[in-house]
Formats: C-alpha cells, sequence, structure tokens
C-alpha cells in the first residue's frame, strides 16, 4: 500500500465517497494538502482521510474510509498513524478526531491511543464522541 496526498485525479473517487463535505471544498482540501489517498499495489484507490482543524489550530481528523475488502488489514491504522507523524512534523501538540457512539470506530481510535474528552448530543443523532491525542 501507498499513502500520498490526494490530487485532483482523486477528486471523483473522494467525492462518491465523502458524503460529509460540501462538494465545493474537495478540491479546497486537495490543495491544501488536507486528503490523503491509499493507493494498492497496482495505483487503485483503497481509501483516504481528511482533516481539518478545531478552532484553527488543532488537527482535526472528520473522516478515514477503507474499501470494505482492505478493512481490518492495519491500513487505517498505517493511515492514522502517519498524518500523526506529519501533524507532529509541523509542531502540533495534539490531534483530535470523533465518532459517533454507535459506531464501532471508537474502539479503533481509542487502540491508537485516543482517549474521550467530550461529546456533542443533538436532537436527532446519536451521541457524537470527541477524542484527543498528545503527540509525544
Amino acid at each position: 500500500m501507498r499513502i500520498g496526498f490526494a490530487t485532483e485525479s482523486d477528486y471523483e473517487y473522494i467525492k462518491a465517497r465523502d458524503k460529509h463535505i460540501l462538494e465545493n471544498l474537495i478540491l479546497t482540501k486537495i490543495k491544501a494538502n488536507e486528503i490523503y489517498i491509499v493507493r494498492n499495489e497496482q495505483g487503485f484507490n483503497v481509501g483516504l482521510m481528511r482533516y481539518g482543524y478545531f478552532w484553527d489550530n488543532t488537527p482535526f481528523m472528520n473522516l478515514i474510509w477503507i474499501e470494505e475488502q482492505y478493512r481490518g488489514k492495519g491500513i487505517g491504522k498505517q493511515l492514522v498513524q502517519l498524518w500523526e507523524q506529519d501533524m507532529r512534523r509541523k509542531g502540533f501538540k495534539f490531534v483530535m478526531t470523533s465518532t459517533r457512539s454507535d459506531e464501532d470506530s471508537q474502539h479503533f481510535y481509542r487502540k491508537l491511543g485516543y482517549r474521550d474528552v467530550g461529546c456533542l448530543l443533538l436532537e436527532t443523532q446519536p451521541l457524537e464522541v470527541i477524542l484527543i491525542k498528545a503527540l509525544d
């Protein structure tokens, strides 16, 4: 597997899988190197990760997506660890993410050293768990 920053040629792949971003922001995120793409040995996209900034000063992982047949193989872990390394190199001390309380991904993040620091309760959705990790 190869992990790198998304390029404009990845636009359609991202648009088809990331339903949590406005379409007109995808290219902006690509140009800012805020979307990673995972490619298999044949060069086909098999996953992505998108981040932004919480309070404009703390990296916040907004989305991680791995194609079904590639899940459970450690790719997500590699992707998160690469992002954390990049954020550490940029001088950040913490990274954040969130997940719904009814999603198994909360356990994935905790195994990677993220800890619960709060939650958000919206009227029409399950509890959103906020997680943080110190970058040593």
